[in-house]
C-alpha cells in the first residue's frame, strides 16, 4: 500500500514515474499483460514474468529491461530486499551508474538476519550486498528502523521519511458506548513477527474484564497453533477471531479502546497510524518502528516483547480511562496533520532532488 501510494502521489505532484515489478501474487501469478506498460491507478506500470515461484522472485525479463532502460531515469528506487528482483535490479542500476535509493522496509534488521534463512542471508550480505548497499542511498521510514539499518550497513546518505498511509474519511464518530470491560484489538497479518503469541500468553495475567478482537489472516497452521494457545490458557471465550477486514476497518478500530501490537520487529507499523487516526490508543512493542513517535506525542504506551510486560501494561492502562479518552479526542487531528499526503510527497521529492545533485 505504501509503495503504490508513493508512486500515485508522485504522479499527482507532476513527477514522471514508472514502476517495474513481477507478476508475483503469492504462489499464483497476477492476470495482467506482461512486458507492456499499462496504467494502474494513474501510474505507468510494467509487469514481468518471474521464473521462480517463491520469495526469490527471479525475473530475467525485468533485469534485462532495467539494464536497457536504466539510463532513462534520474533515480531508481528499490523497495525491500532479500529477493532477486530487488538485489539484482540494484546491482544492474549501479553498473549502469544510475543513482539508487533502497527502502529496506523491514528486511535489514537484526531480527531479519536472525529469523529465516539467516545463514544464507549473512553469506550473501558479506559477499555481495554489504558492498552494494554502500553505493546506494538508504531510505528508512522511522527512527527505530534508521538506527537498526545503520548498525548493519554503511551508505552514502540516509533519509528518514514516514510511509504514506491511506487513512479513512475525516468522519465524526459517535461517542463510544460505556461498558464494563476493556475492548482490545489486534489488527495485523498473523505471522510470527507480529507477537500475537506474546499477547495470548499475556492475557491470563490481565486482572480486569476484557474482550479481544483478532483481525487479520495468515498461515492456517500457524493460526491454529495460536488458537491452541488460547484454549490452553483458558482465554478463548474472551476472543473473537474476525479474519481479514477491509472496508470497515476504521469503524472497527474506532469501536475498541486499545490497539495492541507487541511485534518482535517492525520497521514502521501502518496499522498503528490507522488506529490512531480514529482515536484508538496503542500499546506497541519497543522494537516497533513507530515507538518513538507514539511516546514523543503521548499517543500510547510501549511494552517489552514478553507476556508479563504486556499484561502489566494492559492492567496499568485500564486504570487510566481519562488517558484513553484524551487520546480518542486528540489523536485523529495529530495523525491527519503529520501524515498529510501533500506534505509527505514534498519530502520524497526533496529526497530525490538531493540524490540527483549529490
Amino acid at each position: 500500500m505504501s509503495v503504490s501510494m508513493l508512486a500515485e502521489q508522485l504522479v499527482i505532484a507532476g513527477e514522471s514515474v514508472d514502476v517495474f515489478t513481477t507478476t508475483a501474487n503469492g504462489k499464483e501469478e497476477l492476470p495482467v499483460v506482461v512486458g507492456k506498460s499499462i496504467m494502474v491507478d494513474g501510474v505507468n506500470t510494467t509487469y514481468f514474468h518471474r521464473v521462480t515461484k517463491d520469495h526469490t522472485q527471479f525475473s530475467p525479463d525485468l533485469l534485462t529491461h532495467v539494464w536497457k532502460n536504466a539510463k532513462d531515469y534520474d533515480v531508481i528506487h528499490v523497495h525491500a530486499w532479500w529477493n532477486l528482483a530487488a538485489v539484482l535490479s540494484c546491482l544492474v542500476a549501479t553498473w549502469r551508474k544510475v543513482p539508487v535509493v533502497v527502502s529496506p522496509r523491514g528486511t535489514l534488521s537484526n531480527y531479519s538476519f536472525g529469523n529465516k534463512n539467516n545463514t544464507a542471508k549473512r553469506l550473501i550480505h558479506n559477499l555481495l550486498t554489504k558492498r552494494l548497499l554502500k553505493k546506494c542511498f538508504i531510505h528508512t521510514t522511522s527512527e527505530n528502523e534508521y538506527h537498526s539499518v545503520q548498525k548493519i550497513i554503511g551508505a552514502k546518505v540516509f533519509f528518514n521519511i514516514p510511509n504514506f498511509i491511506r487513512l479513512g474519511e475525516d468522519k465524526k464518530y459517535a461517542e463510544p458506548e460505556s461498558k464494563n470491560y476493556l475492548k482490545i484489538i489486534f489488527f495485523s497479518r498473523i505471522e510470527e513477527k507480529k507477537g500475537l503469541d506474546i499477547l495470548l500468553n499475556a492475557l491470563p495475567g490481565v486482572k480486569i474484564p476484557y474482550r479481544l478482537s483478532i483481525v487479520g489472516d495468515g498461515n492456517i497452521d500457524y493460526v491454529n497453533r495460536l488458537k491452541d494457545i488460547a484454549v490452553k490458557n483458558n482465554i478463548d471465550q474472551h476472543i473473537d477471531w474476525l479474519g481479514f477486514r477491509g472496508k470497515d476497518k476504521f469503524d472497527l478500530l474506532h469501536e475498541h479502546d486499545l490497539f495492541v501490537l507487541p511485534s518482535y520487529d517492525e520497521n514502521f507499523g501502518n496499522a498503528i497510524i490507522e488506529s490512531l487516526s480514529v482515536g484508538t490508543a496503542v500499546l506497541i512493542g519497543e522494537n516497533v518502528g513507530l515507538a518513538h513517535y507514539v511516546t514523543d506525542n503521548n499517543l500510547g504506551w510501549l511494552c517489552h516483547t514478553d507476556p508479563a510486560s504486556v499484561s502489566d501494561a494492559i492492567n496499568t492502562i485500564s486504570a487510566q480511562p481519562d488517558e484513553l479518552k484524551r487520546i480518542k479526542k486528540d489523536a485523529p487531528a495529530k495523525i491527519l496533520k503529520d501524515f498529510d499526503a501533500d506534505n509527505l510527497v514534498k519530502k520524497y521529492i526533496d529526497m530525490y532532488n538531493q540524490i540527483i545533485t549529490a
